[in-house]
C-alpha cells in the first residue's frame, strides 16, 4: 500500500509541475507575442546589416550579405554586397530586382511576389501575427544566440514558405534572426546586425529608376 501512495504521490508531483511549466510557457508565449506585435506596430523605419543563408536539398549552401533598409508602410531596400552587388527594392506597390554586373532589371507586383524578402513587410506594419498565422508556438531548434528566445509560426494561407521562424532578445523584443522554410525543404535563413531601429530613411532611398521594358535595364 505504501508503495502505491508512493506511485500517486510522485505521479501526481509531476502533472502538476507539467501543468505549471505548460502554463509558464503558455504565459511566456503570450507575452512575446503581444510585444512582438506592440513593438513594430509603433516603429517607423529600421537598418540593419544582415547575412542571408540558402540552404536547399541537392544544392550547395549560398551566403550572401549587405545592408537592409525598411521603412512604413512597406518599403523595402536589400543592398547586397557580398559575393555581387546586388539591389532588391520595393516602394510598397512594385517589387524590384537589379545586378550590378549584368545590368538587368526585373519588376513584378508586390501582390503577385514570390520573393522570400516579401515577408519582411510585417515588421513594419504590414502584417498581424495572430491573423496571419495559424499557430504560434516556440520551435525546438536552438538560437544561434544564446539566451535568445524562437518561436515557429505556421502561415493561415497559402504561402511561398511553409512556416516563419523568428529568434528573438526577450528584454528588447529585437529580432535576430529570420528564418523562411518552403515546402519543397529549402531554407533562408537572415541574420541582423547593427539593428537600428527608426532609423534615417528618406523617399528617394526607395525610388527606383526607370525600367527599359525591352532590355529590362535600370
Amino acid at each position: 500500500l505504501r508503495s502505491m501512495l508512493k506511485k500517486v504521490f510522485i505521479h501526481s508531483f509531476l502533472i502538476c509541475v507539467c501543468q505549471s511549466w505548460m502554463f509558464g510557457q503558455t504565459a511566456e508565449l503570450e507575452q512575446l507575442i503581444n510585444g512582438l506585435q506592440a513593438k513594430y506596430n509603433k516603429l517607423s523605419s529600421l537598418s540593419a546589416d544582415f547575412t542571408q543563408i540558402y540552404n536547399a536539398p541537392g544544392q550547395r549552401t549560398r551566403r550572401e550579405s549587405g545592408h537592409l533598409l525598411l521603412k512604413k508602410p512597406g518599403k523595402m531596400r536589400w543592398d547586397y554586397t557580398t559575393p555581387e552587388a546586388k539591389l532588391f527594392l520595393s516602394d510598397g506597390k512594385w517589387l524590384y530586382e537589379y545586378v550590378a554586373a549584368e545590368r538587368y532589371a526585373s519588376r513584378s507586383p508586390v501582390k503577385e511576389s514570390g520573393d522570400l524578402r516579401a515577408p519582411f513587410a510585417f515588421l513594419l506594419g504590414r502584417g498581424n501575427l495572430r491573423r496571419d498565422f495559424k499557430r504560434i508556438e516556440f520551435a525546438q531548434e536552438s538560437p544561434v544566440r544564446a539566451g535568445d528566445k524562437v518561436l515557429r509560426m505556421i502561415p493561415k494561407r497559402a504561402a511561398d514558405f511553409k512556416e516563419l521562424v523568428l529568434e528573438i532578445e526577450p528584454a528588447t523584443l529585437q529580432i535576430a534572426r529570420l528564418t523562411l522554410v518552403e515546402s519543397g525543404g529549402a531554407r533562408s535563413d537572415f541574420l541582423f546586425s547593427n539593428v537600428r531601429e527608426n532609423a534615417p530613411a528618406g523617399e528617394a532611398q526607395f525610388v527606383c529608376g526607370a525600367v527599359d521594358r525591352e532590355k529590362n535595364i535600370l
